[in-house]
């Protein structure tokens, strides 16, 4: 999900991965998959930015989980400690 904001200045996120295409006239204006069209304050070039960092942070993560090097910024842990991230297996047992 990325964050944008409303002309009238209210931010919501967005599904990043169900923009189709993202246009400027002059405001810019986020069209998904299923014909939504949302108007952001947000240029293209901010929308395009805040998607590649969305994805960009998808596969940081996934691969310190590949490697087991993951750590997550606040530990969720149940009542027991044990974490909810659901380990990888390493690569023998693969």
């Amino acid at each position: 999900m990325i964050r944008v904001t409303r002309l009238n200045g209210e931010h919501f996120a967005l599904n990043a991965d169900l923009i189709e295409r993202v246009e400027a006239h002059p405001d810019t204006v986020a069209f998904l998959v299923d014909g939504t069209k949302y108007v952001v304050k947000e240029t293209v070039d901010e929308v395009l930015t805040e998607i590649r960092e969305y994805r960009a942070g998808i596969l940081a993560t996934s691969y310190e989980m590949d490697r087991g090097e993951y750590r997550p910024q606040a530990p969720a842990a149940d009542a027991t400690g044990v974490s909810s991230v659901v380990p990888f297996p390493s690569r023998e047992e693969r």
